[in-house]
């Protein structure tokens, strides 16, 4: 039947991210044996001779199509299976095309078509079956798809009732009995069915439409079999792939890189970005102390790391790509920014409040708990181009000043003189500025938080550990915390020799800046992660 077996698709929804949060942290780490963490670990001190430990450092050469091609499906199956590893939620669904879009106008125009001329076929005189013959021998095919390999009498029956030679020459002498073929599919659909179909074969059991209009249904519920089969497929797979996750993306991935030698470029940048830093800010630290002319240290192969995995939180994916070891990730990780950067504006209003205000709403949780809801609610969406912050925080400061009004009279406090209200106003609107110290101060102190989960072996005992004024948005950063820690371990363990062979290089190229060799500084990264 034309177009009608579109690919599936994922169901893989921000929902889906944000809601698998615990779930996965607890599946990431049982699949991180220790042999894994010290394989990852031990790498950045002694060389990977196995090839799937270390990247090949092959010359640039030109690519054929096929390369290419087997790449992208190499790309596909990894992205793929790293899905049903972290995603408890991930399933598959038949394609869903907008209303109003061209192809799905064009798929229905010819869907019609197709059916129009079944129905003419049908009800010429005498009768021509060509055309719904080949429907029943798809038909058949799909049903003995659905079969398991030992399921051999029910694959005889099928093979026997839907006997093409046989309805062919029954068609020859006009004796086919359309009808109670589709009878006898309808039958088995229902025998091989999942039980949430169960309705949607009783409809078809009952329908009392043409049998074109019957044909188009059955194909319908068989496309929701197909989908139900593949997810079945998923929720048996999970359990092994889990097992075999890790070696088995790495295995992937150094498949790419064979065929692909500059797989890992954005990656080598994002971690050099990440030793530039480290080493600038020990030249600032040297100058301000007076050390400078003293040879200075190397920052140590995991404290590179973990600050290259804190500036993820702040990665500006318009500007630079995200490290290719970090696509499979990509929206988990959007995720998370997004709703880090909303929950860091909600901290700053409130300290702007707290501040400004001062006693008269101290002590008051459930105010601030008000104040929290209605200026993540306004603030919703901030992540989107078309956002307008700087309105949205207007519309902020002046529901702020109302619910300040409203709570201040209650407790017959007097209300906000309209130069304070200017004054806090203005002060929450400013944080749209990147210098403003309410701003820098919030997001040093996030950026602390989660360096410290990065560094701690074991981050879920500091998890509620928050930094000092960051206490209203408590709940929500030890859930991000939680998330972006699971994905940091599990990405770790997969592509930590990766990691280790380029800061090797970097650590000890010709082109990093002079500094002295760490006195067994790997080894202390080490032990101390």
């Amino acid at each position: 039947m034309p177009l009608n077996n579109e690919r599936p698709a994922s169901t893989s929804s921000g929902e889906d991210h944000g809601s698998d949060g615990e779930s996965s942290s607890k599946r990431c780490d049982s699949m991180m044996s220790t042999s894994d963490l010290d394989c990852s670990r031990e790498s950045f001190t002694s060389d990977c001779s196995s090839k799937h430990c270390t990247p090949s450092s092959s010359p640039p050469k030109v690519l054929t199509l096929d390369e290419v091609m087997e790449s992208a499906r190499d790309l596909f199956h990894l992205s793929l299976a790293h899905e049903i590893t972290v995603n408890g939620n991930f399933h598959m669904e038949p394609a869903s095309i907008p209303q109003d879009s061209i192809w799905k106008l064009v798929r229905d125009n010819v869907h019609k078509a197709f059916w129009d001329i079944l129905a003419s076929e049908l009800n010429d005189d005498p009768p021509e079956y060509g055309q719904a013959i080949r429907l029943l021998e798809e038909i058949r095919e799909i049903l003995l798809s659905f079969l398991n390999p030992g399921a051999n009498r029910m694959r005889t029956q099928i093979m026997e009732v839907l006997d093409m030679d046989l309805i062919r020459q029954q068609a020859d002498n006009d004796a086919v009995d359309i009808q109670g073929l589709a009878s006898y599919v309808i039958t088995t659909m229902g025998k091989l069915c999942a039980p949430v179909r169960n309705e949607e074969i009783k409809k078809l059991r009952e329908s009392t439409d043409n049998i074109v209009a019957l044909f188009r249904e059955i194909f319908r519920v068989l496309d929701l079999m197909k989908a139900d089969l593949v997810n079945f497929t998923i929720e048996n797979l999970r359990p092994v792939l889990q097992t075999q996750s890790v070696e088995y993306e790495r295995a992937k991935f150094q498949s790419i890189l064979d065929k692909t030698p500059s797989a890992l470029d954005h990656t080598t940048s994002w971690i050099k970005s990440a030793l530039e830093e480290l080493l600038s800010a020990t030249v600032s630290t040297e100058q301000t102390t007076g050390q400078g002319k003293q040879q200075r240290a190397m920052p140590g192969p995991f404290q590179i790391l973990n600050t290259a995995f804190v500036g993820i939180l702040t990665w500006d994916n318009e500007r630079s790509p995200l490290p290719e070891t970090l696509v499979t990730d990509e929206g988990r990780l959007r995720e998370i920014q997004w709703q880090l950067q909303r929950c860091q504006a909600v901290n700053e209003v409130l300290l702007i409040v707290c501040s400004t205000i001062g006693g008269p709403i101290q002590g008051l949780p459930s105010l601030s708990d008000r104040l929290k809801r209605m200026t993540s609610v306004l603030l919703d969406g901030m992540h989107s181009p078309n956002f307008n912050l700087e309105k949205a925080l207007e519309g902020v400061s002046a529901q702020i000043c109302c619910e300040l009004n409203k709570s201040l009279t209650e407790r017959s406090y007097p209300a906000l003189t309209p130069e304070l209200q200017a004054t806090l106003r203005g002060q929450i609107c400013s944080i749209t500025q990147k210098d403003n110290p309410i701003r820098t101060l919030v997001e040093d102190r996030v950026q602390q938080y989660f360096m410290a989960l990065i560094c701690d072996p074991k981050p879920k005992v500091k998890l509620e550990q928050v930094p000092a004024g960051l206490t209203a948005i408590k709940p929500e950063l030890a859930l991000m915390g939680s998330k972006f820690i699971s994905l940091v371990n599990y990405n770790r363990t997969v592509y930590g020799p990766f990691y280790a062979s380029i800061i090797r290089k970097l650590m000890f190229s010709d082109s990093t800046p002079a500094a002295s060799p760490p006195q067994d500084t790997a080894h202390e990264s080490v032990t101390s992660n």
